[in-house]
C-alpha cells in the first residue's frame, strides 16, 4: 500500500487557496466525477474547470456587492452545487448550503434559516427556480432574496474576479445542524477549521493521494460536504459521487461505483451498511470486486457490531476484508472528524454490563456474557486535540470506569452557532473545575478505554434516525398540533431500540374533553403529520390519560422517565399504535419483481395493486390499510422508504424513474395513473 505525502497542500491557508493550488499543478486533472444517473451516465470536472466555475460565480457575486454577506445554496447534489459553494468562497461570501424544499412539502426549516442570517442572496438551478418561484411570493424572508441561477450565467464573467481579502479566521460557510425546524442552528466553519480538520482526516486516513474515493453522502451535511467533497480536494485525488437518492434508489449502485472505479475510500452511516446487506442479492454480488475498498468508514450515528460483522459476512466473497471498517466519531461543531479508529487493526470492541451502563458505571464483561451489550470503539482522539471524559455535574474529568460526557478541544472546533452568544457560552466555552478549557461539550456520552473513545448514548435528548438529528421538541409541538385531542405542552418524543434499530416513540397526553373521541383518527393524524413534516417514520404511538405524563417541578417535559415508564408498560395508556412486526401482518402474494416481459405496457390496475402489495409489505401494515388515495406520508413513510420503493418500481416496470415520483405524485391512485398514462422515455433523469 502507498500512502500520499505527509502535507498534500503545502502552503494553502484556505480553501480558496487549496482549489488555486489544485488548478495550477493538476489543471488537467479530473476531480469531481458525478454520475447522474447513479450509474454510467457521468459528468467531470477538472481541477481547471471547478477553478474557472468558481471565479465565473464569484464575479457575479462580487458585481452584485454580495461579499460579506451570506449566501443560501439550493441545488441538487452533483457538480453545480460544488461550483456555487466555491463559488462563495471565491467572492468572501460565507456559503449556506441547504437541502432543496420538496415539491408539496412545507419549508418551515429553510424559512428560519434565511431569516436567521440574514440571508440576503441565493444560488441555484434553472428547475429548482422554476419550480420555487410560485411559492416565493407567500414565503416570509424568502421573496425578498436576490437570487442567481447559475445556468444562465454569460460565459466570460470570470474574467472579472477578484481574488478577495480572505484568511485563515474569515468564515467560509455555515454548517445548519440538520434535524431542527424550529430554530436550526449554523455552526461558523472557518478557513482554519476546515484546514485543520482536512490536514487530521488526512492523517487518521494515512493518506490517500493516489486512491480515489465514492461518495454518496448528501453534500449540505459535514460527512458529504466536508468527507465526500473538500477532503478529497485535499488529498488531490479523484472522487465519484452520485445522489443520495440514488443510493437509496438502489444501494447496489454504491457497491458498483466502488468496484468499477477501483475506489478505496468511501463510507456512510451504520444504516446504509445494513442497507446493502438486505437489499443487494446474491446475483448481484457475484459482480462486484470490492477488493480495492482500503478504507469503510462509518459514522454520524452508534456503530453496531452485528452491522460489521453482517456486512463484512456478506461480501468477503466481493473481496471486501474486515480489517477495511473503520468507525469514527465527529460531530459538525468540530468540524468533522474527533476521533477515528486505526487502520492497522480490526475494530475493537468492548462488551460492557449494560444495567451497570445505565447507571454511568463501566463494568466490563467477557464477550459471550448475555447481559452484555457490545460496544464498537470510535477510535482514538489524535494528537492535535484532546478529548475528555467529563462530569456535567462536577465539572472533573471522570475516571476510567465511569462514562460522562465528550469534551473537545482543538483547532477544527468551531468558533460557535451563528447569532446564538447565550448557546455559545455554555456549549463552546466550557471549562473543567480547574478552570481549564475552553473545550466543546458535545452532549454526547462516552467512557475512554486503553485510549479508545467508546460512545454510549447522548446527555442530550437529540435523536439520530438514519443519519439524520431531530430534536425532540420539534416533533412534540408537531404531535401537539395535528389534532384536538392532543393537549397541548404535554407531548414527548425519544428513541427505543428495536432490533439494533433506533426507533421514534411519541407519547401524548389525551385531552379531558376527547376521552370519547375517535382516538383512532388521533393516532392517523400524529402519524401523518410527523411523516409529513420531519420526514420520520413513527414506530410507536401511545395516547395516555391527561395529567399522566412526567414533568418536572417547573413543568418541563420529562422524557427519560418517560422512555423508562413506556419500556416498563408502566404508562396510563388510552390508545395506542404500534407499527406491526413482519410475523404480525396478514401474508401478501409476491406479484414479481423485474425479468418478466411486458412491464413496460402495465396498465394503471396493475401498478395501483404492485404499489399497495409493496407498501404494506414495507411499512408491516394490514393490506386493507393501504388506501390507494391516502397520502403517502399518512402511512407513516420517510423519504428512505419512498426512495427504496421508487427503486423497485423502476426495476418491476423496467424503466428509469425520477427520484421525486412519490412527492409529485403523492397517493398510489395519482402515481399508478401517471406511469400508465406516460411513455418511459419521459422519466429518465436530465
Amino acid at each position: 500500500m502507498s500512502f500520499g505525502p505527509a502535507n498534500p497542500a503545502p502552503g494553502c491557508t484556505t480553501l480558496v487557496e487549496l482549489l488555486r493550488h489544485r488548478a495550477a499543478t493538476q489543471p488537467d486533472e479530473i476531480g469531481f466525477t458525478f454520475l447522474l444517473d447513479g450509474e454510467r451516465e457521468e459528468v467531470s470536472f477538472t481541477y481547471q474547470q471547478l477553478d474557472q466555475q468558481a471565479r465565473a460565480i464569484a464575479a457575479w457575486l462580487q458585481k452584485a456587492g454580495a461579499t460579506g454577506e451570506r449566501a443560501l445554496l439550493l441545488y441538487q447534489p452533483g457538480l453545480q452545487y460544488i461550483a456555487a459553494f466555491f463559488g462563495c468562497l471565491y467572492a468572501g461570501v460565507t456559503a449556506v448550503p441547504a437541502f432543496p424544499p420538496r415539491p408539496n412539502r412545507p419549508m418551515p426549516r429553510l424559512q428560519t434559516i434565511v431569516a436567521d442570517g440574514p440571508v440576503k442572496f441565493a444560488l441555484t438551478s434553472s428547475d429548482i427556480l422554476h419550480s420555487i418561484q410560485p411559492r416565493l411570493a407567500e414565503t416570509p424572508h424568502m421573496k425578498d432574496l436576490r437570487w442567481l441561477d447559475t445556468d444562465a450565467m454569460a460565459d466570460g464573467t470570470a474574467a472579472s474576479w477578484q481574488e478577495p481579502a480572505i484568511g485563515p479566521e474569515s468564515l467560509a460557510f455555515l454548517q445548519y445542524t440538520s434535524g431542527s425546524t424550529s430554530a436550526p442552528r449554523g455552526v461558523m466553519l472557518s478557513h482554519a477549521n476546515l484546514m485543520s480538520n482536512l490536514a487530521l482526516i488526512y492523517k487518521s486516513f494515512e493518506g490517500y493521494k493516489e486512491f480515489k474515493g465514492v461518495f454518496w453522502l448528501p453534500p449540505y451535511h459535514d460527512m458529504g460536504l466536508i468527507g465526500g467533497i473538500l477532503e478529497p480536494l485535499y488529498a488531490g485525488t479523484q472522487t465519484i459521487l452520485m445522489s443520495p437518492a440514488s443510493f437509496l434508489q438502489s444501494p447496489f449502485r454504491w457497491l458498483d461505483a466502488i468496484s468499477r472505479h477501483r475506489a478505496a475510500v468511501s463510507g456512510a452511516p451504520n444504516f446504509a451498511y445494513d442497507l446493502c446487506v438486505s437489499k443487494i442479492s446474491p446475483e448481484q454480488r457475484q459482480s462486484l470486486d470490492l477488493s480495492s475498498w482500503q478504507l469503510a468508514f462509518n459514522g454520524a450515528e452508534p456503530v453496531r457490531q452485528d452491522t460489521l460483522d453482517r456486512f463484512a459476512r456478506a461480501f468477503a466473497e466481493c473481496g471486501f476484508r474486515r480489517e477495511a471498517a473503520y468507525p469514527c466519531y465527529g460531530l459538525a461543531e468540530a468540524t468533522l472528524l474527533a476521533t477515528g479508529s486505526n487502520r492497522a487493526e480490526l475494530p475493537i470492541t468492548c462488551t460492557v454490563d449494560d444495567a451497570a451502563m445505565r447507571s454511568h458505571r463501566v463494568e466490563v464483561l467477557e464477550a459471550d456474557r448475555v447481559e452484555g451489550r457490545t460496544l464498537v470503539s470510535s477510535g482514538r482522539s489524535p494528537a492535535e486535540q484532546q478529548v475528555l471524559i467529563v462530569d456535567p455535574q462536577t465539572l472533573k474529568p471522570c475516571p476510567a470506569d465511569s462514562v460522562g460526557e465528550i469534551w473537545v478541544q482543538g483547532p477544527s472546533v468551531s468558533r460557535g452557532y451563528w447569532n446564538r452568544p447565550e448557546v455559545n457560552d455554555l456549549t463552546f466555552a466550557a471549562r473543567l473545575a480547574t478552570g481549564e478549557g475552553p473545550f466543546l461539550r458535545t452532549g454526547d456520552l462516552g467512557f475512554v478505554r486503553d485510549g479508545e473513545l467508546f460512545v454510549t448514548g447522548r446527555a442530550k435528548d437529540l435523536i439520530i434516525l438514519h443519519g439524520k438529528n431531530h430534536y425532540p421538541q420539534d416533533i412534540e409541538q408537531t404531535v401537539e398540533e395535528s389534532h384536538a385531542a392532543v393537549r397541548q405542552s404535554c407531548a414527548a418524543a425519544f428513541s427505543v431500540d428495536v432490533d439494533d434499530e433506533e426507533c421514534l416513540v411519541v407519547v401524548a397526553e389525551v385531552e379531558r374533553s376527547s376521552r370519547h373521541a375517535n382516538l383512532d383518527e388521533a393516532l392517523q393524524a400524529v402519524r401523518s403529520a410527523v411523516a409529513v413534516h420531519h420526514d420520520v417514520a413513527v414506530d410507536s404511538i401511545v395516547l395516555i390519560r391527561t395529567l399522566s405524563i412526567p414533568k418536572t417541578s417547573s413543568g418541563k417535559i420529562q422524557r427519560h422517565l418517560c422512555k423508562e415508564r413506556f419500556l416498563a408498560g408502566e404508562l396510563e395508556v388510552v390508545a395506542e399504535w404500534k407499527k406491526p412486526r413482519a410475523s404480525e401482518v396478514d401474508t401478501v402474494i409476491d406479484m414479481g419483481i423485474a425479468g418478466e416481459e411486458g412491464n413496460e405496457s402495465r396498465d394503471a390496475a396493475a401498478i395501483q395493486a404492485w404499489l399497495v402489495q409493496q407498501i404494506a409489505q414495507r411499512l408491516n401494515l394490514p393490506l386493507n390499510e393501504v388506501d390507494p388515495q391516502t397520502y403517502f406520508p399518512s402511512f407513516g413513510m420517510d423519504s428512505l422508504t419512498a426512495m427504496m420503493l421508487v427503486g423497485d418500481l423502476e426495476e418491476w416496470l423496467g424503466r428509469a424513474l425520477i427520484p421525486t415520483l412519490m412527492y409529485d405524485y403523492p397517493s398510489i391512485v395519482a402515481l399508478a395513473e401517471h406511469l400508465a398514462q406516460t411513455p418511459a422515455v419521459a422519466e429518465v433523469p436530465a
